[in-house]
């Protein structure tokens, strides 16, 4: 027995220091904090069944395993987004996140909507080669091991997918402070339905996606262009007639934020990609399911900036 709870400590030893790192791993392949706890945990199964002396990197030996838990997912993952009702959107995660649950410093790099949108685009393998080695930090040797395949083809993978994410990525990044002032007003004037304020914060060729997963109401197609976004929050604002229970400003995926309390109490979140002081898109979720971790936290006191 008392060899028994000495490797069981060992496992744990080993292992929890490793979790937030093997959350934004694994919340980076999937899209979703759900299916990144889920897989983490299951990781943590199988550390337990190893044999932890015979384990030169702890940290290696679970990235590969969460890499290849994910890429198992992501088998059942995509038959899921093709019967999806709408537009999918990952799952909006708070950048200041209980450091008991998950550190923002092991997510260092781009969190936006925008570049884990981008990484959807990539094909599983293209994702998981860049990730691990741009992000994560891992090398070749370790990569090829994880996905199976050489090193010569993991860095074609990896260079392919460095490529796309370049291409997509914004040049321009907001400051905390002009994003916070900027959803502020957004705010405002979309609770108020004023169709040219709203205008006057978008770019002319800015871009609504919604997501409501077929539970919620939610646009089924990208609105597309100032004028169609501005009069879409003004029939909110004339719809909804004060009946939102509340709303705050936030920070999610990096991005300034907002979170409304709809009348049901449940909540929907709205993220803001701007680019050089206009919204250049605009990010909606509303499926339930997506914000389960964002109603907690609210019941909590947690999300506030």
């Amino acid at each position: 027995m008392h060899d028994i709870d000495a490797e069981r400590q060992v496992a744990i030893t080993d292992f929890e220091p490793q979790r937030p790192y093997l959350l934004g791993l694994a919340y980076r392949m999937t899209g979703s904090w759900s299916d990144a706890e889920d897989v983490v945990q299951d990781a943590w199964l199988r550390w337990q069944a190893v044999k932890h002396d015979e384990i030169d990197s702890p940290r290696a030996f679970l990235s590969q395993t969460v890499t290849r838990l994910c890429l198992d997912l992501f088998k059942s993952a995509r038959a899921r987004r093709e019967e999806y009702v709408g537009t999918w959107l990952p799952e909006p995660l708070p950048t200041s996140w209980d450091e008991a649950a998950f550190n923002p410093d092991a997510l260092a790099h781009d969190l936006s909507l925008a570049f884990m949108l981008t990484l959807e685009r990539l094909s599983p393998l293209e994702r998981a080669a860049f990730l691990l080695s741009d992000v994560f930090d891992l090398s070749f040797r370790e990569i090829a091991q994880t996905l199976h395949r050489s090193e010569a083809a993991c860095r074609q993978l990896a260079a392919r997918a460095r490529k796309r994410v370049r291409e997509a990525r914004p040049r321009y990044r907001v400051n905390e402070q002009e994003g916070l002032r900027i959803a502020e007003a957004f705010l405002q004037a979309s609770r108020e339905g004023h169709l040219e304020e709203l205008r006057s914060l978008l770019a002319e060729d800015a871009v609504l996606q919604t997501d409501g997963g077929g539970k919620k109401l939610a646009t089924l197609k990208p609105i597309l262009g100032a004028s169609k976004i501005a009069r879409f929050f003004v029939g909110i604002a004339a719809k909804e007639g004060g009946n939102a229970q509340g709303a705050l400003i936030t920070q999610l995926n990096d991005m300034p934020s907002i979170v409304v309390i709809e009348a049901d109490g449940l909540p929907r979140t709205i993220s803001l990609d701007i680019q050089h002081g206009k919204i250049a898109a605009i990010y909606i979720v509303r499926n339930p399911d997506k914000l389960l971790h964002i109603q907690k936290l609210l019941g909590e006191g947690g999300l506030l900036v």
